[in-house]
């Protein structure tokens, strides 16, 4: 299989083996191997997962990404609110697909 399509945090992600992917946070420490669904291969497609089909990456590291500003405003009413947020992430290193 040349690639496949894995579900993590509600986003769908395109992978390759040995492609570094940045996903929202997945537990694990640093080092241990995870396993993902997966929802499409170049072969088949699953309904909803493919069942023989695993996906194996490893965690390389755990972070958190750019701050958003959420800015809020009602015109001619006096009010503003300005809120930051910023999402974690977790890089994976895909090992195998099958």
């Amino acid at each position: 299989m040349s690639f496949a399509i894995i579900k993590s945090g509600g986003k769908q992600f395109r992978v390759e083996k040995g492609a570094k992917v940045r996903v929202p946070s997945v537990k694990g420490d640093v080092g241990t191997s995870v396993e993902l669904d997966v929802l499409a291969t170049a072969d088949q497609i699953g309904a909803p997962v493919v069942d023989c089909a695993k996906v194996t990456a490893t965690v390389v590291d755990h972070g958190r990404d750019t701050k958003i500003i959420v800015f809020k405003k009602k015109r001619r009413k006096q009010y503003k609110r300005t809120k930051g947020h910023r999402q974690g992430y977790t890089t994976l290193k895909i090992d195998s697909i099958g």
